[in-house]
């Protein structure tokens, strides 16, 4: 019976084994693998547990850590720059210009706080998304006695004001998941914020005080990374550990050369009474120090000795090993590594453009995807409606066709080149060739067409009324050549030679 049982043991063993040996590599249980342990856990009930640590970490690395805060501020300069503006597709010119007036009168009024304008605003949910990983916009209406162009504020909630631990059903049967109400077929209906920043050790008011905002009134900006997310996880998260050990290596480094400057030598006398290299009196401690002086040759008795300090060095592998984890950190929050560094040595014209190339990808995709979806087009919307009630534009027709008043194309950024005038030269050479239409170069630029146009045309006329030339100068007529003598013409003859004397 014995036998059998090992038998079977040894059969089932096999079948095991050949049972793992066909599954995939990555779901092995293998000695290798037996550690790693994963979890199934929805991306929801992770922030639900974690987030709150997980968001304050990120926040302190890029206060404190440099390559973070450089690698945040490039994030942010890439995905907003100076705005993202949009141009309104309104084929009536006049409806156009009143049109994008009011808008730009509007913009330096959006913010709430006033600190800065709309465009600012799209800076600071990009770098709060960078380091939070969402933030929230609150629409707010405002009195037409407030004197504004359109009567309506925006203003930013950092993504503390939710907190991840509201989950629970709501008096009136709807459920509240990490503090967004959702109603019965998991549309978002309200908010429960905080009604002060609950971190904020200033303000004491309402301190723990929650409100519920309607949903229509808020914009939840954040970047969604897995079907069903419903908040929002910090960019910089990939590279967390790292930055941190890194930190913590590079001021061990930093301490171990601040050690190894302080240049100490240590005595070993025969007796306490020697007085060896001119010691001075013992101090309070009860030591003597001695001191050397440049060229000194002192001559020891014998047995006694001085030994010098000599710390340990990493010698020459500290640079690479920084470059290599600076990469991995780099590829973890997808910003070129000459961005998250400024280290710019090993880089030539080829390597800059094709990283430049990928990361512009990105932020392309970020850009429409996330933060003209969410916060530029609901903006917009938001804007046109309160500005036509509110009479600050006159739109015939809008109640009913809205749409055609509504249509915008928003603007990114331009791209800056590492070699323009070769961008400049494609671009001509895909006009002329009818590959490209001109509307798309100036767009590319980061302007409205239709007002480059209109400014082209004014500055000429300008220009013209001034008697000055724009533009390239016209090439100069080649001079007329003299007509050649004609046959019935006298030609000139040449000089006959005089004759020598015989």
């Amino acid at each position: 019976m014995k036998l059998l049982s090992r038998i079977s043991a040894a059969m089932k063993f096999a079948a095991t084994g050949r049972l793992s040996a066909s599954a995939f590599e990555g779901a092995m249980q293998n000695r290798r693998l037996i550690a790693w342990k994963a979890t199934q856990e929805n991306i929801n009930s992770l922030l639900a547990s974690g987030g709150d640590l997980l968001r304050a970490r990120a926040r302190q690395i890029v206060r404190s850590n440099p390559y973070a805060s450089n690698a945040a501020d490039s994030f942010v300069a890439n995905a907003v720059g100076a705005g993202i503006v949009p141009s309104s597709l309104l084929t009536d010119t006049v409806l156009k210009d009143e049109l994008q007036r009011v808008w730009l009168a509007w913009t330096d009024e959006a913010d709430a706080d006033d600190l800065t304008d709309f465009y600012g605003l799209q800076a600071m949910a990009a770098r709060a998304m960078f380091e939070a990983g969402e933030c929230f916009v609150r629409f707010r209406p405002r009195r037409p006695e407030d004197g504004l162009t359109v009567p309506l504020q925006l203003q930013l909630l950092e993504s503390e004001h939710l907190p991840f631990e509201k989950n629970e059903i709501g008096t009136n049967g709807n459920q509240i998941r990490c503090g967004i109400e959702f109603d019965k077929i998991g549309r978002r209906v309200a908010y429960h914020f905080y009604r002060k920043h609950p971190g904020d050790a200033t303000d004491q008011s309402s301190k723990g005080e929650i409100v519920r905002v309607p949903a229509s009134e808020v914009l939840h900006i954040y970047r969604p990374q897995r079907p069903g997310q419903i908040r929002g996880v910090p960019w910089i998260s990939p590279a967390l550990v790292k930055l941190y050990l890194l930190d913590q290596y590079d001021d061990a480094e930093l301490d171990r050369k601040k050690v190894a400057a302080l240049f100490a030598g240590f005595i070993t006398k025969n007796a306490p009474e020697d007085n060896l290299l001119g010691e001075g009196a013992p101090d309070a401690a009860g030591a003597a120090i001695a001191g050397l002086s440049p060229g000194t040759m002192q001559v020891l008795l014998p047995g006694e000795d001085v030994k010098f300090s000599s710390p340990a060095d990493v010698g020459g592998s500290y640079e690479m090993f920084q470059y290599r984890t600076l990469l991995a950190i780099a590829a973890a929050l997808g910003v070129p590594y000459t961005n998250v560094t400024g280290d710019l040595k090993a880089a030539n014209y080829s390597s800059i453009r094709a990283g430049t190339v990928e990361f512009r990808r990105r932020m392309d995709q970020f850009q429409h995807a996330t933060l003209i979806y969410q916060l530029c087009r609901p903006v917009w919307k938001r804007w046109l409606e309160t500005a036509v009630l509110s009479g600050a534009l006159n739109f015939p027709g809008f109640a009913s066709d809205p749409v055609k008043y509504a249509a915008v194309k928003w603007i990114t950024p331009k791209w800056e080149w590492v070699d323009p005038l070769k961008d400049r030269q494609a671009e001509k050479i895909a006009q002329e060739c009818g590959w490209k239409a001109p509307s798309d170069i100036i767009e590319a630029e980061g302007y409205d067409v239709d007002e480059t146009y209109r400014r082209i045309a004014a500055d000429q006329k300008r220009a013209e009324a001034l008697g000055i030339r724009l533009g390239k100068p016209e090439a100069q007529p080649a001079p007329t050549p003299e007509p050649l003598p004609q046959d019935d013409e006298e030609k000139p003859q040449p000089e006959k030679p005089e004759e020598e004397n015989p």
